[in-house]
């Protein structure tokens, strides 16, 4: 069996008290695209956040690679990247001495990185605006500038929330190629959503999470079946039907 290069198991997340997230399992393997669905405040962020090491969970394991996040943080991380919905940047860098940075943290030389620099922000319609101060970009461009230093260490695990917020639709195209390529090449991605068609035309599996608790998973042609992923997320995560069965 094929190891996994994202496996969280029996994740569990509190707040005070109050349930975030419960006993969720998921795997990503290698060439695998999976789209990570659910309401606002259902728990996407709060799983994600977790995955990539910026929060604990209460109980439960998350691994990369067979390597547990929270016990070999270091191993982990240098296997993932990660891109939040509203990426922070240093403002007095410039787009370029922002790069660098992100190459140096995971050890890309230069030549790997001139390579990759000149292909990512071509493609991403970002060389341009490189010798700029990201404190003169728009949130498109941030976002751009951060999609591109996530890739220049070729990760196994790529994670993502809602990377198509904010991205003209040059861009967006761009990335779904850029992500299908990644996954082509035995990478895995991770990524929340709520464009559904994009999910669904994109997407080897998907994950559907309900105030949260994970109610469907699997490919996604599976969980659709003969309706459109929309009618069935709608279906699924309906809150004033609590009884509608999971699907697994």
């Amino acid at each position: 069996m094929e190891t996994p290069v994202l496996d969280v198991s029996r994740y569990r997340k509190e707040y005070r008290g109050k349930v975030a997230v419960s006993d969720l399992s998921l795997a990503v393997t290698p060439g695998e695209i999976c789209g990570f669905i659910g309401h606002n405040g259902a728990g996407k962020t709060t799983l994600i956040r977790s995955v990539v090491g910026a929060q604990p969970p209460t109980s439960g394991t998350v691994r990369v690679c067979g390597r547990d996040v929270w016990r070999e943080p270091v191993a982990a991380k240098r296997l993932m990247a990660y891109v939040p919905d509203n990426p922070d940047v240093y403002d007095f860098l410039t787009g370029m001495q922002y790069l660098d940075l992100i190459a140096d943290v995971f050890g890309v030389d230069a030549a790997r990185r001139s390579q990759r620099v000149n292909e990512l922000a071509g493609r991403l319609e970002l060389a341009d605006a490189l010798g700029d101060p990201v404190s003169a970009y728009s949130h498109g461009m941030r976002q751009k500038l951060v999609l591109t230093g996530a890739l220049l260490h070729d990760p196994a695990l790529l994670v993502l929330d809602e990377p198509f917020v904010g991205l003209d639709p040059s861009a967006s195209h761009e990335l779904k190629a850029i992500l299908r390529e990644r996954a082509d090449a035995g990478g895995a991605v991770f990524f929340s959503s709520h464009v559904l068609e994009v999910v669904e035309r994109l997407c080897d599996t998907v994950a559907v999470i309900r105030r949260g608790e994970l109610v469907a998973s699997g490919p996604t042609d599976e969980v659709r079946g003969s309706a459109s992923l929309e009618d069935v997320f709608l279906e699924l995560v309906d809150e004033k039907d609590a009884a509608i069965p999971s699907r697994r």
